[in-house]
């Protein structure tokens, strides 16, 4: 079994093996996922953004990237109006 020591500042040093096993390097992130109370498992977070690929299923539709732009650019100005809108009223402006 292989074991680490907890600093005083709540950090470990994962050993030379396991970070072979996670495939894992400097700068690299890991993830500890609670599989029941007092048990965790660590897991590298490095995988590449193509693995994400089918994880949601097929699109119901294709969406062109200027569509995305006139769909970002719409609600960002909502947005900012319904922003301004809630400052106003919170600084006793609107009624």
């Amino acid at each position: 079994m292989t074991t680490a020591t907890l600093t005083s500042k709540g950090q470990i040093t994962i050993p030379a093996d396991v970070r072979r096993a996670l495939n894992v390097q400097t700068g690299d992130r890991v993830e500890f996922v609670q599989i029941k109370p007092g048990r965790f498992e660590i897991l590298a977070a490095t995988r590449s953004v193509r693995e994400l690929k089918g994880m949601f299923g097929k699109a119901a539709r294709t969406v062109s990237i200027e569509e995305m732009n006139r769909t970002i650019a719409e609600r960002g100005a909502t947005a900012g109006l319904r922003s301004k809108a809630r400052a106003a009223t919170r600084s006793g402006r609107a009624k």
